[in-house]
């Protein structure tokens, strides 16, 4: 593909390897330094994310070095399923001391190109988009994807709440019960989660692969935060929870990430997303967590924003993602 045409003179342009995941995790640490974005990585979590089989790294992922430091990277993924539009994802940042030399420039074009190549040989003849997200303060980003023709196409807002404050978990409804997560739910749990995100912008279902490389698999998932509502032997709502050493280390502040949260069709209206929700912060609260954060659709079609500001949470940043139609 000719991967060093159109890079800044003297960089060295090469795919990510696990070698390279503590000069990625420097890099990613110098950019959260300034952008503020909440995200933290070690490289334990970038070998994590290097190890998705449905990556191929040789081709997927880019990343830009200077000598030994590593100033710029990218990652292409496509979706297990497409439901509506086949949607790649792309990401990549520039190291902030080396931002204004073409590096971005440079950077976002190969994403396109990859991105293209990745939709046609997966998913030809259908129809397909580029989308990726930066957050509202980052105005050099936003400026160079506009520039590059990408249009915004939907907010999402990261929202915190305090754990010092008390959480009510209201009481189980009659038929129904509220358990712990265990590994014979597993399975039950991904299909229940395909169910309830169908209606969610963005969304396709997860095989069981990808189920257990980001969710029940991963090394931030705590089974011990993950809380079901059953009816009979059904699951009808859930929350899961998660934590990220590198988040802890970076801020001292032990923090739950609420990574999925929903209710079947079936079963909305009756409040037990709130149910699972509340008690997966009450046992994060008992186990010493001092922080429950998550992400939300700002145009989430079942409400959640609304639940979760009943619940305590506030906006602490917001995402725009971008969108590119793929030709």
């Amino acid at each position: 593909m000719g991967i060093d045409e159109g890079w800044p003179a003297g960089l060295d342009v090469r795919p990510i390897g696990n070698d390279d995941a503590a000069a990625w995790a420097e890099l990613l640490a110098a950019k959260e330094k300034v952008d503020a974005e909440g995200e933290n990585y070690d490289a334990d979590d970038l070998l994590e994310e290097l190890a998705d089989p449905k990556l191929d790294a040789a081709r997927d992922t880019i990343g830009v070095w200077s000598g030994e430091q590593m100033v710029g990277y990218g990652v292409v993924r496509a979706p297990d399923v497409v439901v509506d539009v086949h949607r790649i994802h792309t990401e990549g940042a520039v190291h902030p001391e080396w931002r204004g030399r073409g590096i971005g420039s440079a950077l976002v074009p190969w994403l396109v190109r990859r991105a293209t190549e990745l939709h046609h040989e997966r998913q030809p003849g259908s129809a397909g988009e580029i989308n990726t997200g930066a957050i509202d303060t980052n105005t050099s980003a936003l400026e160079l994807l506009t520039g590059l023709g990408f249009e915004r196409c939907r907010y999402f807002f990261t929202m915190h709440r305090d754990l010092r404050t008390p959480v009510d978990v209201p009481p189980v409804p009659e038929g129904l019960r509220l358990v712990s997560f265990s590994p014979e739910y597993d399975e039950s749990l991904r299909v229940a989660h395909n169910e309830v995100f169908l209606d969610h912008w963005g969304s396709s279902p997860k095989s069981p692969e990808s189920w257990k490389t980001w969710f029940t698999g991963a090394r931030a998932f705590r089974p011990e935060l993950v809380y079901l509502v059953l009816d009979g032997d059904e699951i009808v709502a859930y929350t899961n929870g998660y934590e990220y050493v590198a988040d802890t280390e970076a801020t001292g502040i032990r923090e739950v990430y609420i990574g999925q949260v929903g209710t079947k069709r079936s079963h909305r209206g009756r409040g037990l997303a709130a149910l699972a929700l509340a008690k997966v912060m009450a046992e994060a609260q008992a186990a010493g967590f001092q922080r429950a954060s998550l992400g939300v659709d700002a145009d989430n079609p079942t409400g959640a924003l609304g639940l979760y500001e009943r619940l305590g949470y506030t906006n602490k940043n917001t995402w725009i993602t971008h969108r590119l139609p793929i030709n």
